[in-house]
């Protein structure tokens, strides 16, 4: 085992893919000489040249169109969106054509690519660095789409991503990148996509989240104990395929529900989860389920006490806790 940030974590993941299969490939917007724009490509060209390793021109819609005819063709290209913000010009590339092809082909064709694509706020990003764009893209089948919240399952579910035979949209959230760190082992290792981990074990409210929000909902657990409360929280890891299984028994246990996100909270990811848990453990609620979420606005704000404003955090998870606790 190695310390490693989450970054780190999917630096190592990427290389050590790159070694063990002559077919990957990586492109994208500034990957190759300088590394990325958050540098988790750093390193990569030196050690794998410019035919494995390619920067593209700032046109989302080629990379992964491109990237879709490489898969077709027999590389396994793992193409970077250098912000989530700017996917919307690949959004039909990756919508109508990548999440359709094993449809539309009858299983002659799959496509085997994993998007990685930087999201999320608290970062000082403003409107167009700083966009949760998870919800689009977990509405279309075909398409799994992966959040890892630690470096160990960063590390992991890429490696599980990268090897599967259908495309995976893979959200890093920016801010996790250098503030957090864990244990990461040295060889070969996967986590499998479509299974949900719980992270901290409670019995009266079950907190679900992911990404940076698994982080506040296990530090919102935390003082809310001091209260008496007892919170079980589950990191989803992926969020399509949904490992509902664990929610569900997880919710019919506690009772009651908070479901959190970053996202703007109409239409969110986390309305979803609500709607499949009240029609699937409905008898078994002792409250409403809660949803704490972004607001309805249009963007993240560029001043920091807007930009504060905006984001979730521990407090505003736990004032949800206490609050359907005294329901």
């Amino acid at each position: 085992m190695a310390v490693r940030t989450f970054l780190e974590a999917i630096r190592g993941a990427l290389a050590s893919e790159m070694r063990l299969d002559q077919c990957m490939v990586v492109l994208g917007e500034d990957v190759g000489v300088k590394g990325g724009v958050f540098l988790v490509t750093d390193g990569l060209f030196a050690e794998f040249g410019p035919e494995r390793v390619i920067d593209t021109p700032l046109t989302e819609s080629m990379i992964v169109g491109a990237s879709i005819g490489a898969a077709v063709n027999g590389l396994h290209p793992v193409p970077e969106i250098q912000f989530a913000d700017f996917i919307m010009p690949a959004f039909n590339q990756i919508v109508s054509e990548a999440a359709r092809i094993r449809y539309r082909s009858n299983g002659t064709f799959g496509c085997q690519i994993t998007i990685r694509a930087p999201y999320g706020g608290g970062v000082h990003g403003a409107l167009y660095h700083s966009q949760s764009i998870e919800a689009f893209f977990t509405h279309v089948p075909g398409l799994k789409v992966v959040v890892p919240s630690t470096p160990y399952d960063a590390a992991g579910l890429l490696r599980s991503a990268i090897r599967d035979p259908d495309p995976v949209l893979f959200l890093e959230h920016k801010k996790l990148y250098r503030s957090v760190r864990g244990e990461v082992p040295a060889g070969d290792y996967t986590v499998p996509l479509g299974q949900a981990q719980v992270t901290r074990s409670g019995t009266q409210i079950t907190v679900i989240a992911y990404g940076l929000m698994a982080h506040h909902a296990l530090e919102a657990a935390e003082a809310v104990a001091a209260d008496g409360i007892s919170v079980e929280v589950i990191d989803l890891r992926t969020l399509r395929p949904l490992d509902l299984d664990t929610v569900l028994s997880s919710v019919r246990r506690t009772g009651k529900c908070v479901v959190v996100y970053e996202d703007n909270k109409f239409g969110g990811y986390g309305a979803e989860l609500s709607a499949s848990i009240s029609e699937q453990a409905f008898d078994f609620l002792d409250g409403p389920i809660l949803r704490v979420a972004g607001p309805d606005v249009p963007a993240v704000p560029y001043a920091h006490v807007l930009e504060d404003w905006f984001m979730v955090d521990p407090g505003a998870i736990a004032a949800a806790i206490r609050r359907l606790a005294a329901y």
